[in-house]
C-alpha cells in the first residue's frame, strides 16, 4: 500500500486484500499480477499468489487478507482519495464476507476519506450491498477495528443499525464510490447494468485498458435487477428516457433514475501493451460531454497516435525510428495495406507512457464527481 501514488485518479492505495484471478481480456497484462510474481513474489502479502508460465506470472485465484494494513486509513487525518485493493479485487470469489465487512467498517470509520472500489465481479458487489444484513455486520466489525475512538465507533454503529428512516444519508456509505472495469463493449454490456442496480453513492467505470469501442448508449438496464432503472442508457440520452425499447413499453414515472457518475478511460502500459484507437477514447469523451458526466482521460499508455489514414492504406510509415503498428476501429492491428476499410485506420507509435502523456486532442481531461458528505 502507499500513501501517494502515480495513478492519476487517486491519492493513495490500500491493499487489505491481495490476490485475484484472470476473468477477462483486460486481465492479460495486469500490472499487479506481474508485480506479485516478480519484485514482490517473496513478500508475505504476495508470496504464492501467482504461478509462473511462459507468458509470465499469472494469478492462481488465491486471495490473502492483510490485517497489518487494515486500519491504515484511520491513521491518515488529511482527506484523501483511496483506491481500495489496488492489487486484488475486494469482491473476488475467494474473499469471505467477513473480510469485506472489516474493510467497509474502516471506510465507515474514516468519513474524511473518499474510497474508490473497482471490481470485475459486479454480481458479488451488488448482492453484498443489497443484502439487508450487510450494514449490521459492518457495525459489529467496526467495534473490532482500531485505533478508532470509542465515540466514532458508537456513531457508526448507531448510523448503520437505526431503523427510523434517518439512515438514508449514511447507507450506502456516502464516501464510498463503487465501480466496474469495462475494457470493451461485451464487458460494458455485462457489468454496467449490474453496477446501476447496486446501492451506491457514486457509480463509475474504468475503461482501462480500453481494448475496443464502447457505446454507452447501447448499455441497457438489467430487467432482472431488484431496482428498476428509469433510463435504458447508462448515460441517459434524453431520446431514450422512459422507453423500454425491447418491448416498446413505458417505464413508470415513479421509477428512480440511475446513471453513471464518472467515466475513466486509459490505454494499456507495460510490457506487451495493446494499442488503443484514439476514436475509442473520443467516443466516450463525447458521450460524457453530451450528458454532463465527469470524464477523466488517464493515459495513452505505451502507444499513442502517429497519423491517420482512410480507405486504402499503404503509404510508408513515418521515418522516426520508433516502432509503429496499424489499428482499425475494430481493433485489428495487422497491416491493412491490401485492405479497403470504411472505418478509420490509425498509425500508432510505441513511445512509452511518459512520452505519450495524457492529452486527448491536446486537452487534459481530469474531471471528478462532486464529493458528497
Amino acid at each position: 500500500m502507499a500513501d501517494g501514488t502515480k495513478i492519476e485518479w487517486t491519492d493513495a492505495t490500500w491493499n487489505p486484500i491481495t490476490g485475484c484471478a484472470v476473468v477477462s481480456p483486460g486481465c492479460t497484462n495486469c500490472y499487479a499480477m506481474k508485480l506479485a510474481g516478480t519484485r514482490l513474489k517473496n513478500h508475505q502479502s504476495r508470496a504464492g499468489l501467482t504461478r509462473d508460465t511462459k507468458a509470465g506470472p499469472v494469478w492462481t485465484g488465491e486471495v490473502r487478507f492483510n490485517p497489518q494494513w487494515l486500519d491504515q486509513p484511520l491513521h491518515w487525518t488529511k482527506p484523501r482519495m483511496i483506491f481500495v485493493s489496488a492489487h486484488g479485487d475486494l469482491f473476488a470469489d475467494g474473499v469471505p464476507d467477513e473480510w469485506i465487512d472489516q474493510v467497509f467498517a474502516v471506510m465507515a470509520l474514516a468519513p474524511q476519506h473518499t474510497f474508490q472500489v473497482l471490481t470485475k465481479r459486479p454480481e458479488r458487489m451488488r448482492d453484498y450491498l443489497a443484502n439487508a444484513d450487510t450494514r449490521f455486520r459492518i457495525a459489529v466489525a467496526a467495534s473490532a477495528v482500531g485505533p478508532a475512538k470509542a465515540k466514532t465507533v458508537e456513531r457508526v454503529r448507531w448510523d448503520l443499525t437505526r431503523r427510523d428512516g434517518a439512515l438514508q444519508g449514511r447507507w450506502p456509505l456516502p464516501n464510498v464510490w463503487l465501480g466496474v472495469s469495462v475494457e470493451d463493449q461485451k464487458r460494458a454490456d455485462e457489468r454496467i447494468p449490474i453496477l446501476l442496480a447496486t446501492p451506491a453513492a457514486i457509480r463509475w467505470i474504468s475503461a482501462e485498458p480500453l481494448l475496443g469501442p464502447i457505446d454507452l448508449t447501447r448499455v441497457w438496464c438489467d430487467r432482472g435487477a431488484d431496482t428498476a432503472i428509469e433510463s435504458l442508457s447508462a448515460l441517459d440520452p434524453p431520446a431514450h428516457r422512459g422507453m423500454a425499447w425491447w418491448e416498446g413499453q413505458t417505464v413508470p414515472a415513479a421509477t428512480p433514475h440511475r446513471k453513471l457518475d464518472w467515466v475513466v478511460v486509459g490505454g494499456e502500459s507495460g510490457s506487451g501493451a495493446r494499442p488503443m484507437h484514439p476514436d475509442w477514447a473520443r467516443q466516450l469523451r463525447d458521450q460524457c460531454v453530451a450528458t454532463g458526466v465527469p470524464f477523466l482521460f488517464k493515459q495513452w499508455g505505451e502507444w499513442c497516435p502517429a497519423t491517420a489514414a482512410y480507405g486504402v492504406v499503404g503509404h510508408a510509415m513515418p521515418d522516426t525510428g520508433e516502432k509503429f503498428t496499424w489499428i482499425g476501429w475494430d481493433g485489428h492491428t495487422d497491416n491493412p495495406s491490401a485492405r479497403r476499410l470504411l472505418a478509420p485506420v490509425m498509425a500508432i507509435a510505441k513511445m512509452g507512457k511518459i512520452v505519450a502523456g495524457r492529452l486527448l486532442d491536446g486537452v487534459e481531461h481530469s474531471a471528478f464527481p462532486e464529493i458528497r458528505r
